[in-house]
């Protein structure tokens, strides 16, 4: 079981920049991928970017070239950079863990395979 807190949300104004922290705890090996998604309100879920063991991130494509996603292994933090910020970001952030049978380097991008959740951090860009 791998439990997750989300932290670093804030209001900030387009252009502006957050990150956004998520401390897991829990065995994490290579049978783990870690994602980050978000949800607006009135919105379905959407998938941000996931994360593999081996540290390679996936993004979508609304936040390519504007979000990163990184992890510390040691510090046990996955990390959401997110620069040039929009008002369409506004959102409820997650972080999110998702357990496969075997060793794997693929991540699942639909939230419904992933098992654990934080609370979330709320994110909300106005000007």
């Amino acid at each position: 079981q791998v439990q997750l807190v989300e932290s670093g949300g804030d209001s900030v104004q387009p252009g502006g920049s957050l990150r956004l922290s998520c401390m897991f705890s829990g065995y994490i090996d290579r049978t783990v991928c870690l994602a980050w998604f978000r949800q607006a309100p009135g919105k379905e879920r959407e998938g941000v970017a996931t994360i593999n063991y081996a540290g390679i991130p996936i993004y979508s494509d609304s936040v390519k070239g504007r979000f990163t996603c990184s992890k510390d292994n040691a510090k046990n933090i996955l990390y959401l950079q997110m620069n040039n910020l929009k008002p369409e970001d506004t959102a409820m952030y997650y972080c999110a863990a998702y357990k496969s049978l075997n060793p794997t380097l693929w991540c699942p991008r639909g939230g419904d395979q992933y098992r654990n959740w934080g609370p979330g951090t709320q994110v909300t860009v106005s000007s």
